[in-house]
């Protein structure tokens, strides 16, 4: 009885302790004057956007002029849906801009000439015979016209877009079979449109050279050596991850508008219809090699390391007109994207382009790509490429020599600045990439994440770390007030940062959310890069509403991808869903032999990682199984159905159930949920 009474006491005090918590909290978000409203530009705000019309031309008009040249026809309003109705891409939504003349005080001025550039949408005419489809997706859907049909470079990411653009296509310049589709490298919104164009039965046999995948009048489908393998790894094995990142960086969750979503360097957002793919039929390995495709000249230049691992421009020579994939895109791009991905090489970048300009710079009218518009005239062309270099080469060199004079990360991303020449020049500002987090990338390339100040070794992990800082830094709610303080001198940034170390020491405190949320807010309209300031906003939103993840709207994969996946790539995917710690005591191993592709994989279970052996079976292994490749895909999906009707099974079947039951790190089939901004 006793203690039940004790537990009785601990019980109301508890309850009263967290009431009187809660009302302290409350206390403090009506006395700083918090909310979770979305908020107006302050003073500070509106000071800082109106520098930038001293910075920059806003009288040189030379981009809108060559993002709307060439237009051929636009729908009135473009919005594209799914057969269930859904709206998978907008350009409608971003009505707005065209309704003000002046830049929004809640948005970076030099942004909103982007936007109104990625705003201008439909079929262009690039020069004679090549076409493209812009405003469409993310990326642009370009066509070649040869003597009997298109060749289709980069079919947009999602396959409803591209079923859409090709609409616009044939009403304004007829129905024509397409003859080969070129991608230019492994990112989705690039290829994830192709069933757009063809269908797997229409992609022409890889085991024939290209000459004879021509002349067999199926449509063969080019890309750079190295294509599926970075396709994979970019896309699957840190999917999830990137995809949760991705929506912070695309603005996911954020409502297009002024104080919303605007464009992001290369295009207005992502789409969020259907994701196909199918294998590519034929691997461009080397710079020079040159082919015919439906009388249509194409001289490959590989750009390997560049904006993707695996990348390549192309020379149309009889069209004195040069592609430039991703390499070039009349914005600064990313070494290092806010998704995650492979660090990129800046100086392998700009030695690519000047490399381009040696080899096409004598002949060159346009210059066109995969993302944003055309730059034509030859002198402009030069101009364009060489600038373009000398951006990712200054930030390249001049990170070393900040590394060589002893400077970390943190430190050179606050010192770099580009010269006034590079800066001014509209093509390369920073709407995507920006200069800081390149320059980061660049420390990562060569230095890695340690910056030799053993005390960052091996620091506390981020909670533990935040609630040792407050607990030091005393009374919260003073912290709060002097937060507070600083937030109406203009100082986001460090208000960003104290107040999410309270985030991450009690996520439960409102006032601190609050305060940060506004703080990252201001950031987001004060930011030239779309990315920034869609990832300042998203987590201010996050901040104020709690996680947004299952509210998200994305790009819906057909499961061709996995079904293209070698058994090599299905067994690493495997080896990154499996719980490892379950395993760690497991030592077992099973033989699979796959019919259709006559591979023999011997599996070790090695305390908890997944070993593969090619070309090897062990006459000893607990379990053997014999299947077809793409019954693998039932594992991961952990389809016993499917396992039960497509594999053969030998031996003590109970390793494959102990497999599948720990195949549950997280679902593949999910969008990822963890949190960003608070713990």
């Amino acid at each position: 009885m006793r203690k039940l009474f004790s537990m009785i006491l601990v019980s109301v005090f508890l309850f009263s302790f967290s009431a009187c918590d809660a009302n302290k909290d409350a206390d403090m978000v009506a006395e700083l004057g918090l909310n979770a409203e979305t908020k107006e530009a302050t003073e500070h705000t509106v000071e800082v956007n109106a520098g930038f019309y001293s910075l920059l031309d806003f009288g040189d008009k030379t981009e809108y002029e060559f993002a709307t040249k060439g237009l051929i026809d636009a729908p009135k309003v473009l919005e594209i849906k799914n057969e269930n109705g859904d709206v998978v891409w907008s350009q409608q939504a971003y009505s707005f801009v065209d309704n003000r003349e002046e830049c929004p005080d809640t948005v970076n001025p030099s942004l909103w000439e982007n936007t109104k550039n990625n705003h201008a949408y439909g079929l262009f005419e690039v020069c004679e015979n090549i076409y493209q489809v812009r405003g469409y997706d993310m990326a642009n859907l370009t066509l070649i016209r040869g003597d009997t049909g298109w060749i289709v470079f980069d079919p947009l990411m999602s396959v409803e877009c591209t079923v859409a653009a090709m609409q616009l296509v044939e009403k304004n310049l007829g129905k024509l079979p397409v003859k080969a589709v070129v991608i230019s490298h492994p990112h989705v919104d690039h290829y994830g449109g192709i069933k757009g164009v063809l269908t797997d039965e229409q992609a022409a046999d890889s085991a024939l050279a290209l000459e004879e995948q021509l002349a067999s009048g199926l449509i063969p489908i080019i890309v750079p050596e190295g294509f599926v393998e970075h396709a994979v790894s970019e896309n699957v094995y840190a999917g999830k991850g990137m995809g949760r990142r991705a929506s912070y960086q695309y603005g996911v969750f954020l409502e297009e508008s002024e104080t919303g979503k605007v464009a992001m360097g290369i295009g207005m957002g992502q789409s969020t219809g259907t994701v196909s793919f199918i294998t590519p039929t034929y691997e461009i390995r080397s710079t020079g090699e040159t082919y015919t495709v439906d009388g249509v000249t194409m001289e490959f230049q590989m750009t390997p390391g560049t904006e993707a691992p695996a990348e390549m421009n192309i020379w149309l020579p009889e069209m004195k007109a040069l592609w430039v994939a991703e390499n070039c895109t009349a914005t600064l791009h990313n070494l290092y994207t806010l998704r995650g991905a492979q660090i990129r090489d800046g100086n392998a970048w700009a030695k690519y382009i000047t490399e381009a300009i040696a080899l096409y710079g004598n002949d060159v009218q346009v210059a066109f790509q995969s993302h944003n518009w055309p730059h034509w005239g030859n002198e402009f062309v030069n101009d364009y490429l060489a600038d373009t270099a000398a951006v990712y080469k200054f930030i390249n060199d001049q990170t070393l020599t900040y590394i060589n004079q002893g400077y970390t990360s943190d430190e050179i991303s606050n010192m770099i600045e580009l010269p006034d020449e590079l800066a001014k020049n509209w093509y390369t500002r920073q709407y995507y990439g920006t200069v800081a987090h390149n320059s980061k990338a660049v420390y990562q390339k060569y230095m890695g994440w340690y910056d030799a100040n053993p005390v960052n070794l091996n620091p506390l992990e981020p909670t533990e770390s935040a609630k040792k800082w407050v607990e030091y830094l005393g009374d919260t709610d003073e912290v709060l007030r002097k937060a507070k303080e600083d937030f109406e001198k203009g100082e986001y940034q460090w208000v960003a940062e104290v107040t999410n170390v309270i985030v991450f020491a009690d996520p439960d405190n409102t006032a601190a959310r609050l305060l940060c949320a506004d703080a990252l807010e201001q950031l987001g309209y004060q930011a030239e890069s779309g990315t920034w300031r869609n990832a300042y906003l998203s987590a201010a939103l996050e901040l104020r509403n709690g996680n947004a993840a299952e509210k998200g709207k994305n790009a819906k994969p057909d499961g061709s991808v996995l079904r293209n996946m070698t058994a090599e790539m299905i067994f690493d995917y495997i080896g990154i869903l499996l719980d490892k710690q379950a395993l760690a005591d497991e030592n077992f191993v099973i033989n699979f032999n796959l019919t259709d592709t006559n591979e023999k994989i011997m599996l070790r279970f090695n305390n908890g990682a997944l070993l593969q052996y090619h070309n090897m079976s062990s006459e000893s292994a607990d379990l053997t199984i014999t299947c077809p490749k793409n019954a693998l895909v039932f594992i991961i999906q952990r389809n016993t159905d499917g396992i039960n009707a497509s594999m053969k099974l030998e031996g003590d079947a109970t390793k494959l159930q102990l497999m599948l039951d720990n195949l549950n790190q997280f679902s593949f089939a999910d969008n990822a949920k963890f949190n960003i901004a608070e713990p």
